[in-house]
């Protein structure tokens, strides 16, 4: 079964603009500006992703830095439940839980501040692109280290050419992981 209706799948994609050679020559960067400034590709987006959090029992909403944020916030709002930011290292104030991950060259780190996840949260992790997985893996540790469980995972987009499924695959533990578009 779909997630998204083909109508709904054309109008984002239509909206999502690639941008050759950046930020980088050799990468074809995926732009979802055009798609927040246009209101019914947004609404339309937003709408699939709280039926989404709707299927998956979910109770609050992660959104990972940063484009997570944008998609998550509105999907917290209209579902009727919490919003919860994962940030960078060195974002948050107060007592936070920290996980590191690998990147192509180094380490990263995000946080999520202590008290917002708990025992009995079922928590829908929302992020723009799936594409190595590293974030993804290192936010569900976290929702798990806090004491809550994973609902699902909801992407805009998935590029399939890159390992982010295949990582997530043993972190998800049976969770589902939905990508509405998969370039």
């Amino acid at each position: 079964m779909s997630v998204i209706s083909e109508q709904a799948r054309e109008l984002l994609l239509s909206r999502i603009k690639d941008v050759a050679d950046y930020p980088k020559p050799g990468v074809m960067f995926k732009d979802i500006t055009p798609l927040l400034a246009d209101p019914k590709a947004f609404a339309a987006l937003t709408d699939v992703l709280v039926e989404l959090a709707a299927r998956y029992g979910a109770t609050k909403i992660v959104g990972l830095e940063a484009r997570g944020f944008i998609l998550a916030a509105p999907v917290a709002v209209q579902a009727g439940i919490g919003f919860v930011p994962v940030r960078k290292a060195g974002k948050l104030p107060g007592a936070t839980l920290a996980q590191s991950y690998e990147l192509e060259y180094g380490t990263a780190e995000i946080e999520v501040h202590a008290e917002d996840l708990a025992a009995g949260d079922r928590v829908m992790v929302i992020d723009d692109v799936l594409a190595t997985g590293g974030t993804a893996e290192a936010s569900l540790s976290l929702i798990r280290r806090a004491g809550a469980e994973v609902a699902g995972v909801a992407v805009l987009m998935e590029l399939s050419f890159l390992p982010g499924r295949e990582k997530l695959s043993g972190a998800l533990a049976g969770a589902p992981l939905d990508a509405l578009i998969v370039v």
